[in-house]
């Protein structure tokens, strides 16, 4: 017989979750992000689709941890430093996309990146630069080099490795199941991936700036599709990485 102690501690081991996510709902507070036409701003749509995200990840019996639970200002290098604090198996960064003008109205689609010191092409680095436009005044980092230290975040070979992993089991979830057009996997230097010790990519699920995608990111019944296609996307990672160290 197993002396109750040592049962309790057994059953709170098997109940402990298997993997820890953090997801970050982009921008927040002060941190404005995108805005579409009728008055939809990006703050406010990522946090509606990182709770789903959330809820589809918890079903899945990981352990989820939102970096903003409203709309609040949440400097950009205190978001990975949870996930890594909190000793993340994964760090989900949640954005939606947007262009200028006619270009905006007419552009739209899903794109997935992860870390690099440069950026894939003239289209991610002004992403990049458009989400790294969050830095607050006061964060260490010398706004003209905002990813300073990226360097050192690219040292550790096998969290890239998992990150692009991880990107191409999302994005290609994505354009499965929402019928989104395939920007593709990207990379750039985002200062919000930028220190974190696990995969991390950073989704771009749609064009706010283009009135129709606009329109179905904020419809609930879309966001619980792109909700679904990402963790999909997570449980693939998950299995595939399982199958690869057997």
């Amino acid at each position: 017989m197993i002396p109750l102690p040592a049962l309790a501690a057994l059953l709170l081991s098997a109940a402990a979750p298997s993997f820890v996510v953090v997801v970050d709902p982009g921008h927040g507070g002060e941190q404005e992000g995108a805005s579409g036409p009728a008055g939809l701003r990006e703050k406010a749509l990522t946090l509606q689709i990182a709770r789903r995200v959330a809820r589809r990840l918890e079903r899945l019996g990981a352990q989820v941890i939102l970096t903003r639970t409203k709309d609040e200002t949440v400097p950009l290098a205190q978001r990975a430093a949870l996930a890594n604090a909190r000793q993340a198996d994964l760090f989900l960064s949640i954005h939606l996309n947007s262009m200028p003008g006619r270009l905006g109205a007419a552009t739209h689609g899903v794109e997935t990146y992860f870390l690099s010191a440069d950026a894939t092409d003239a289209s991610a680095s002004a992403v990049a630069a458009r989400e790294n436009a969050d830095r607050l005044a006061g964060e260490e980092r010398d706004p003209d080099d905002p990813v300073a230290g990226i360097l050192e975040s690219l040292g550790d070979a096998e969290a890239l490795d998992e990150s692009s992993r991880l990107a191409y089991a999302v994005q290609e979830r994505l354009v499965a199941k929402v019928k989104a057009e395939d920007r593709g996997v990207k990379q750039a230097p985002f200062y919000v991936l930028a220190g974190a010790r696990m995969a991390a990519v950073l989704v771009e699920v749609g064009f706010i700036s283009n009135p129709r995608e606009g329109r179905r990111l904020a419809q609930a019944a879309y966001q619980d599709q792109v909700a679904a296609a990402i963790a999909d996307g997570v449980a693939a990672w998950r299995r595939d990485g399982r199958s690869a160290h057997r």
